[in-house]
């Protein structure tokens, strides 16, 4: 059974979807509204880094969603996002040993990468899953990071028994945009509805669905100082999640040259000039493609 469900906003402080979808369904009132729609489920609403949120910023001191491996929960730290992920483990957690059966948490990007939803194992469940949130809205695009086991990863929603992410964009930093609301709303909502039919026995047998499994991030070219040297290239911008060929342009340097993907097999880039990483110089992410 996936009973107690926790759904998270705000775990970075200006992406403003996730936010927006709690607080309407705080104030409306979640259970009144959609109990009769999601009866097996008890769903809790949390608004998770609400200093960052009140400051317009992804974080204030360092990224709630990098804090929560094991290592960095046992760890002593007065760095504001560290104590703030050890107050989350508890309410959601502890991680490794939850009372939370499901934590969806809920990200913007600046990229355009639609409705993603990411999953973080390849098991039986999350399968499933997949194939029903593509078969219910095949807009959307189904992302899975399982580079790591499930345990290792620092983010919010590992938390709980099973965690997952919803991720969509291209939306600005601060800034709410109703069709990435929409999708976002649409998204949440019809994980909430496998959740329901999972629990109820009536989940259908679906097709296999496309899946984009993580690879790596790709650095933007720099300078023996450290400088970055080129920008995306016009013709990858924007194209989230379309095959990148050997030879296509990645880059454009600022004298005007093309720099090609040189790697022999075609790569499928997400999180494109996603603004959060350029602090990083991290120009992009690459994946494979495979049905689950």
């Amino acid at each position: 059974m996936i009973n107690k469900i926790a759904l998270v906003g705000g775990t970075h402080g200006n992406e403003t979807s996730g936010i927006q979808l709690i607080h309407n369904w705080q104030s409306e009132g979640f259970s009144d509204a959609l109990s009769s729609r999601y009866s097996s489920l008890d769903v809790s609403l949390t608004i998770a880094n609400p200093d960052a949120l009140s400051a317009n910023v992804r974080f204030v001191e360092e990224d709630l969603n990098r804090q929560f491996t094991l290592e960095a929960l046992s760890n002593a730290s007065d760095a504001k996002e560290a104590k703030l992920a050890k107050k989350l483990n508890q309410q959601f957690g502890p991680k490794g040993n939850s009372t939370t059966d499901l934590v969806i948490d809920i990200h913007n990007t600046t990229s355009n990468m639609g409705a993603t939803l990411i999953i973080l194992e390849a098991d039986d469940f999350h399968i499933q899953l997949a194939r029903f949130v593509k078969h219910h809205m095949p807009e959307a695009n189904i992302l899975l990071e399982d580079e790591k086991p499930y345990l290792e990863h620092g983010y919010l929603c590992t938390t709980g028994k099973r965690g997952v992410m919803i991720e969509v964009g291209a939306q600005p930093q601060g800034v709410l945009r109703e069709d990435v609301y929409l999708l976002t709303q649409t998204m949440a909502e019809v994980i909430l509805d496998f959740c329901q039919a999972y629990n109820t026995d009536s989940l259908e047998q679906y097709a296999e669905c496309e899946v984009f499994r993580l690879g790596e991030n790709i650095k933007f070219p720099l300078s023996a100082e450290g400088k970055r040297t080129a920008m995306i290239h016009h013709s990858l911008q924007d194209n989230d999640f379309a095959p990148l060929i050997p030879g296509a342009p990645v880059f454009r340097t600022f004298d005007g040259k093309d720099i090609e993907w040189q790697e022999a097999q075609e790569t499928y880039p997400h999180f494109i000039n996603e603004a959060a990483y350029h602090k990083l110089d991290v120009a992009f992410a690459t994946a494979t493609r495979l049905m689950l």
